[in-house]
């Protein structure tokens, strides 16, 4: 399937900033079974400084504010994606396996994530891939669905005991319990074509977990799927904070505003 994304995003201020960076990963990234046919990044109100590749190969381009009060950022472009059923494979990372089992502040198990993984009632040994299936419908159903619940400092464990949180949350606490289990596994930040609507609030976020025989395998709980061919992969971590379609840090004390205009399309 051919998607088309278009992605606005606006910050505004209520005086000039003095000095800001920020991260942009925005550029969705070329794996198996997702080739960019096309795609560009427009900015206003910011320099571009430049632009890599991180640890995990995403695709980052360094913005610089000086004395700004609104910066605008157009992301947008074709991507071609195939139906993979969630299976990514090996792909051509170069970070280890074991740095994903590592406990981020955000995916740090606590005694509910423990008691989730616990009353699951299985090992992972059985079978990996059933293993979390299981999971991912259990976490789909202790933590509900609910915008506006959290936020981006929300972690995994805090999300579970208040049994509501967003995609974000919802990947973080498979996260942390699968490595709970003992499975590498990563978050997803991405676009999602969603049945009957174009106009989107946001970006969408799932994880991806080690499954020995097949590699990387994706599960959406917010939808209870794995990603087929609506979903576009463009960064990947340990946790939110390493994947986020804008990160960064500002000097001064004016008051920000965020407007986000998010277009996914067949």
């Amino acid at each position: 399937m051919r998607l088309k994304i278009s992605h606005k995003t606006v910050y505004s201020y209520d005086r000039p900033v003095h000095y800001a960076l920020q991260q942009l990963r925005l550029t969705p990234r070329e794996s198996i079974g997702q080739k960019v046919l096309s795609w560009s990044l427009e900015v206003s109100g910011a320099n571009r400084e430049l632009s890599f590749e991180d640890q995990f190969r995403n695709h980052v381009d360094l913005l610089s504010m000086q004395e700004s009060q609104k910066v605008e950022i157009i992301s947008q472009g074709e991507v071609e994606i195939e139906d993979r059923t969630g299976v990514i494979g090996k792909g051509r990372s170069i970070t280890p396996l074991w740095l994903f089992q590592q406990k981020t502040d955000a995916t740090a198990p606590g005694a509910t994530i423990r008691r989730l993984v616990r009353d699951l009632g299985k090992t992972v040994e059985e079978d990996q891939l059933q293993a979390m299936h299981d999971l991912c419908a259990a976490v789909g159903e202790a933590v509900a669905y609910t915008k506006g619940s959290t936020g981006v400092a929300t972690s995994a464990e805090e999300a579970l005991t208040a049994a509501q949180g967003v995609c974000q949350d919802q990947a973080h606490v498979m996260i942390a319990a699968a490595r709970l289990m003992g499975r590498p596994a990563r978050y997803v930040s991405g676009y999602l074509m969603m049945d009957g609507a174009t106009d989107q609030e946001a970006s969408h976020a799932w994880c991806e977990v080690w499954v020995d025989g097949l590699g990387w395998v994706g599960f959406d709980v917010a939808n209870e799927v794995c990603p087929d061919d609506r979903y576009v992969r463009v960064a990947i971590g340990r946790d939110y904070s390493e994947a986020a379609p804008v990160h960064g840090l500002r000097q001064g004390v004016a008051e920000e505003e965020l407007c986000v205009s998010l277009q996914v399309q067949q």
